[in-house]
């Protein structure tokens, strides 16, 4: 019998009514399914052996997109903005996660806040407001109205020739949804650039594999294909090739049946 990849997915700390809770959207656990894989949440992570445990049974991890920003004390900066939301729990799991999961070929993929997680976990930092930056758009988007006009398309992206995103999708450029504040000021140690925005800002990025016989997956977009993605051909285009590199883990590593 076949089993799922099973996918790490991160869950946020937020409080509510009164209590300290934990939170995923299930936009994002869909897309996990979407991809094939079965999603396991995680919240903080305690120590070193609690990490590579979750590691251990994981064959891939998607990181979500969050109201929350990484604490810009990860990349040398002070908080620009403090009345924008922060969630150093989920900083202290992700950013820890990551490059382990990296230096163990589990594949990733990495939508807006996870975008940005990436990035400053493997040394890079961020335009902490993207719209205050001479020469770059507002990317923020609209905050009001009905979901479809908050995550619609927005503007194009245009995409690396011969990178990830080109020969996946077949095409030269593709639109996006946009409603981020923050963006990639400083590119992570080993991503290389897979699209930008009309302005120039990065808007995804892959592991710069170089000559490496077997690559490993790394996707990270700053839009938000979990958006309906079963009605984006696009979404499901990214989601079902990461699914494939969960299944491909998944069978080097434990075998179909996950027993190996």
């Amino acid at each position: 019998m076949e089993h799922k990849p099973i996918v790490l997915v991160p869950a946020c700390h937020r409080r509510l009514d009164g209590h300290d809770s934990h939170t995923v959207g299930k936009k994002y656990t869909d897309a996990v399914r979407l991809a094939g894989c079965l999603p396991l949440l995680f919240t903080t992570i305690e120590g070193p052996d609690e990490l590579s445990g979750l590691l251990d049974i994981a064959d891939g991890v998607l990181l979500t997109g969050s109201p929350s920003n990484v604490h810009p004390s990860h990349f040398g900066e002070s908080v620009h903005n403090t009345s924008l939301p922060l969630d150093p729990d989920r900083d202290s799991a992700t950013l820890a996660l990551i490059p382990q999961a990296i230096a163990r070929g589990i594949p990733l993929m990495a939508i807006c806040r996870g975008f940005q997680e990436v990035n400053v976990a493997l040394g890079g930092s961020l335009f902490q407001a993207v719209h205050e930056v001479e020469g770059q758009l507002d990317h923020r988007g609209t905050d009001e109205g009905p979901l479809e006009e908050v995550y619609g398309l927005a503007h194009p992206v245009g995409l690396e020739p011969g990178g990830l995103l080109s020969v996946l999708l077949e095409r030269e450029s593709i639109e996006v949804n946009s409603v981020h504040g923050q963006g990639v000021k400083r590119l992570g140690v080993g991503l290389r650039v897979e699209a930008r925005a009309p302005d120039g800002l990065i808007e995804s990025f892959s592991l710069d594999n170089g000559d490496a016989p077997s690559p490993s997956f790394l996707l990270g977009v700053q839009w938000h294909p979990e958006w309906q993605a079963r009605l984006n051909p696009v979404s499901t285009q990214l989601f079902e090739a990461f699914g494939r590199a969960c299944s491909n883990f998944r069978d080097r590593h434990r075998g179909p049946d996950g027993t190996r």
